[in-house]
């Protein structure tokens, strides 16, 4: 028998916590919409994030409503605000001429 415990693991290794800390679960599904929508997005998109970014914002949004998680400026949780995200996709597309 190993001297590792159940399922192979370390028994000395002291468990890590969530970087983000400890959240509850959407028990009640109070933002199953929002996540539906997210996770149709993903399976629609060939699980590519980067397009389904405004489910995801609408999905942590409703969590944070909801008092699910901490609430958080949205650009710490990697979101631009809508202005600039607006220039930035404005000035990436001047001088193209189609």
């Amino acid at each position: 028998m190993s001297a590792g415990g159940a399922f192979g693991g370390n028994r000395g290794a002291r468990p890590v916590p969530p970087e983000k800390g400890v959240f509850p679960l959407d028990h009640m599904h109070l933002c199953d919409l929002e996540k539906k929508e997210y996770i149709t997005c993903l399976k629609s998109t060939g699980h590519n994030s980067e397009k389904c970014r405004q489910f995801s914002k609408k999905y942590l949004e409703c969590r944070m409503e909801k008092n699910l998680m901490a609430k958080q400026d949205m650009s710490e949780l990697g979101f631009r605000k809508e202005e600039e995200l607006q220039a930035s996709a404005d000035g990436s597309n001047r001088g193209k001429d189609i």
